[in-house]
């Protein structure tokens, strides 16, 4: 007899860790929204502050210190998705009257759900002697990639003055 240890090693379980392992490979670029906004972070360096002001337009805040000035905009999405309920039932409309709980004329089932999602994003630039010296991302949202994917439409519009040819073939999947 096996032990469950050795059970556990069978072909079949490393096929699937193997297969489990290739989907959370692909799905880290999944998302090519947060690929350009991570690219922008090194691209923008240098960029002069009349062009980000005028691709990015006027930040939500300034700030100005040690002569260092800091333009910050923020991106917030709030996105819902209905999962429709599986609807099960006796028949259609014999005795049971209709509920949409309950899957319409005589069944039964669960309410539909939905699920609120909400993406936000704060991009700080730092700037000295009208150059883009840094960008840094911020805000509250679950994961790296939801967040990164937000704060690209913060920079969509100055990713388009970067030459196509100079982004990393990682960015233009």
């Amino acid at each position: 007899m096996m032990s469950r240890r050795a059970r556990a090693w069978r072909p079949g379980f490393l096929k699937v860790a193997a297969l489990g392992l290739a989907v959370a490979g692909l799905s880290a670029c999944a998302n090519p929204q947060a690929d350009q906004a991570l690219y922008a972070q090194q691209a923008f360096v240098g960029m002069p502050k009349q062009t980000l002001l005028s691709c990015a337009g006027v930040p939500d805040r300034q700030a100005a210190m040690d002569n260092l000035e800091y333009y910050t905009y923020n991106s917030q999405r709030i996105t819902s998705t209905t999962t429709p309920s599986p609807r099960f039932g006796f028949g259609y409309g014999h005795g049971f009257g209709y509920h949409p709980w309950y899957g319409g004329y005589g069944g039964f089932g669960w309410p539909e759900t939905t699920e609120i999602e909400s993406r936000d994003c704060q991009a700080t630039f730092t700037l000295k002697n009208g150059t883009v010296q840094q960008l840094i991302y911020g805000g509250a949202s679950d994961g790296p990639s939801g967040r990164l994917g937000q704060c690209y439409r913060i920079v969509e519009n100055c990713l388009a003055l970067i030459p196509q040819q100079a982004q990393p073939a990682a960015a233009t999947r």
